[in-house]
């Protein structure tokens, strides 16, 4: 064989072998796994056994009422706060008010135990009209109530009651004869604190 033939046949396998580790750069295993992950979020719902609380006709001064509802956390989140925000007219017959007829009217905050009534806050609507009432630290929602603390928790209730009274100040109160007070109440809660290490499922 010439050596023309032979340095010929040496630099087609050298070009053979550098093709080859150059095709090796591609070679190699390969696996890969998918996941599917979902972040959905909860939800703060909060229901009321009764859209109207009361609806009172003809009270006079020293007369009181007892008016029971629920509050009940029916979302998927528990609830470490519910704050009762206080709105109320007041409708003077007459134009002859010297005073706020929402002071007039005291409110008993009351939880049924074995003891019957308990009152646990007492204020007047025109002092729960300038100040949101935590039901929470007000213990209104009774921590003893399910077991797990303060708070209102997911899936559970809460039965209370409200004693309103119209006072008997002692002195004639006939400004306020025929007036009407339109009172709403909103109850806004609060999720607790975030979870720092949720468990496994």
């Amino acid at each position: 064989m010439g050596i023309k033939k032979q340095l010929g046949l040496g630099i087609a396998s050298a070009a053979l072998g550098l093709s080859l580790v150059g095709g090796g750069t591609f070679a190699y295993f390969s696996d890969q796994e998918v996941t599917n992950n979902t972040f959905a979020a909860g939800t703060l719902d909060l229901s009321t056994s009764k859209a109207t609380i009361i609806n009172l006709d003809n009270m006079k001064p020293g007369d009181k009422v007892v008016r029971e509802f629920e509050l009940g956390n029916i979302g998927s989140l528990d609830m470490s706060e519910i704050l009762l925000n206080t709105e109320y007219s007041v409708t003077d017959v007459k134009g002859d008010n010297t005073g706020d007829f929402g002071e007039q009217i005291e409110l008993n905050f009351l939880i049924n135990d074995s003891k019957g009534y308990t009152v646990v806050f007492e204020t007047t609507l025109a002092e729960l009209k300038e100040n949101p009432l935590s039901l929470v630290e007000a213990n209104v929602i009774d921590p003893e109530a399910d077991g797990h603390g303060a708070g209102l928790k997911a899936g559970e209730e809460n039965l209370f009651a409200v004693q309103f009274e119209f006072v008997d100040s002692g002195e004639p109160q006939n400004q306020y004869q025929g007036d009407t007070v339109n009172l709403k109440w909103k109850f806004n809660a609060k999720q607790g604190e975030g979870n720092t290490d949720l468990p496994e499922e």
